[in-house]
């Protein structure tokens, strides 16, 4: 027996949905197979764990089951208590996290190191509980999973033609066992462990969460029957890991029960948490597809009270990155990264969808008349900037990446604040200004870093815990 799964994982704790002044809830566990577990033990009654999906080694188990949204409250597992924050009516914390991981080598990192901000957090919810924690995206690198199998060992710069049925099969089983192992190893991590039960997740996924520039990269790969296999074995185990779910039992906040695409929206008392799928209908021209487009657009005739929180995986807001796309097609050594550019909604591949997306957001915040806050990872920065959307609003948007990834050089972090200089406005009526972190010098900063966004007294506010420079002070929203 694999002995990552010597003793069982979890609970880890998913919010369904907000109906009714309650929370639907999902806790996942993880066990040997045949191995049974006794079931969740709640205010009223019990939710009983039932198998989710089955491995050669291992059985997920999920139960669905409800707690007040306006009160703190508990559960109880196997004779321990869980305290939840639960209330989600008045003043309230959430915890914005991304990229927990690293390309390379992820899987043998010391504990204590990688997930050193993770025990900040921790600490965080100790001072002051967390109504949610919200994952923005590389909840798992997945990077390494195509080596090995001769199918995929030179993923994507080569793979074959024609291979068999029996062979893509074999990948599949190889697949589904090596992120269940990454999947598995994250989830056992004490750091991440501890928070996770406590406190409901919320999560969106992005390219590492397949393979590295998923999406970006040609077509001949993505749409080959090995590229088609990653992807199916990548979305499973999204659903299951990162939303307690499969195809045809998705929860109710996703836009498309047939799970086309994997937006979804949550809508709390003056909150409205707004996460499309940058992922699932992406292709080397588009970054969102009918059925993405289709739930924007439907968001933006909601009527909704208080403010939009906007999970945009990749930063809406930022410096002029088209030149550097020109700059990277006249370097042949720089081709390498053309795909992580043609990845930001500033690629010259995106600009009109990004236009559209920016017009899109205007018209949230002037149906509404309250400013957008748009949350973001991917960078491995923390940084922030600001969009005039007219009538005396604005699009704020706030970057947090990465929790565990090592942080970037710090040239490249001086290099982004410079370009930031040019400034860059694709609607030029709505002007873009890349701003500092409270207490910063520097437009980016280049430390480990997470997110706070705090509502006290009806106003919102956020501040970045940095891993040398420590927490900012409060930035009004």
């Amino acid at each position: 027996m694999n002995a990552l799964f010597s003793s069982p994982i979890g609970p880890v704790l998913f919010l369904d949905d907000l109906q009714d002044g309650h929370m639907s809830l999902s806790a996942l566990f993880i066990t040997a197979r045949g191995e049974s577990l006794p079931p969740i033990e709640l205010p009223h009654g019990e939710g009983r764990l039932l198998p989710l999906a089955d491995y050669d080694h291992a059985t997920v188990w999920r139960a669905r089951f409800k707690l007040p949204a306006d009160r703190p409250t508990e559960y109880r597992w196997n004779n321990m208590a869980y305290e939840v924050a639960g209330d989600l009516t008045g003043d309230l914390r959430l915890a914005y996290v991304s990229c927990n991981g690293e390309e390379v080598g992820d899987m043998d990192r010391e504990g204590s190191e990688r997930n050193a901000m993770w025990e900040r957090l921790k600490g965080e919810h100790l001072r002051r509980p967390f109504a949610l924690m919200l994952h923005g995206g590389d909840q798992v690198y997945a990077d390494e999973v195509t080596k090995g199998h001769d199918l995929s060992h030179e993923w994507p710069e080569r793979i074959p033609r024609e291979p068999s049925g029996a062979d893509l099969e074999d990948f599949r089983q190889q697949l589904r066992a090596r992120f269940l192992e990454r999947y598995a190893a994250l989830y056992a991590a004490p750091q991440f462990a501890w928070l996770a039960a406590r406190v409901p997740s919320l999560m969106q996924w992005d390219d590492h969460d397949i393979c590295d520039g998923w999406g970006s990269l040609r077509r001949s790969r993505t749409y080959s029957s090995v590229g088609q296999t990653l992807f199916g074995v990548a979305r499973e185990s999204f659903l299951i890991f990162q939303h307690a779910a499969a195809d045809g039992d998705l929860p109710a906040r996703f836009a498309d029960p047939k799970g086309r695409h994997l937006g979804w929206t949550i809508h709390a008392p003056e909150l409205r948490i707004l996460a499309p799928d940058l992922r699932s209908e992406r292709t080397r021209r588009q970054i969102m597809g009918p059925g993405g487009w289709a739930m924007m657009d439907g968001e933006a005739q909601r009527d909704v009270r208080g403010h939009t929180l906007l999970m945009s995986r990749v930063p809406l807001l930022g410096p002029r990155l088209s030149l550097l796309e020109v700059l990277m097609m006249l370097v042949p050594k720089m081709q390498k990264y053309e795909d992580d550019l043609r990845d930001q909604w500033q690629s010259r591949a995106h600009r009109d969808e990004w236009r559209r997306m920016l017009r899109l957001v205007i018209g949230l915040a002037q149906h509404d008349g309250h400013d957008i806050t748009a949350v973001s990872g991917e960078i491995h920065l923390a940084t922030r900037a600001v969009m005039d959307l007219g009538d005396g609003l604005h699009l704020n948007q706030l970057v947090a990446s990465g929790i565990a990834h090592k942080a970037a050089p710090k040239a490249w972090a001086r290099f982004l604040g410079a370009l930031s200089w040019l400034g860059e406005d694709p609607l030029p009526e709505h002007p873009i200004r890349v701003e500092r972190l409270p207490g910063q010098r520097n437009r980016y900063v280049a430390e480990r870093n997470f997110l706070l966004i705090e509502r006290v007294d009806g106003a919102w506010h956020a501040r970045w815990d940095l891993e040398s420079s420590g927490m900012t002070a409060p930035l009004p929203l």
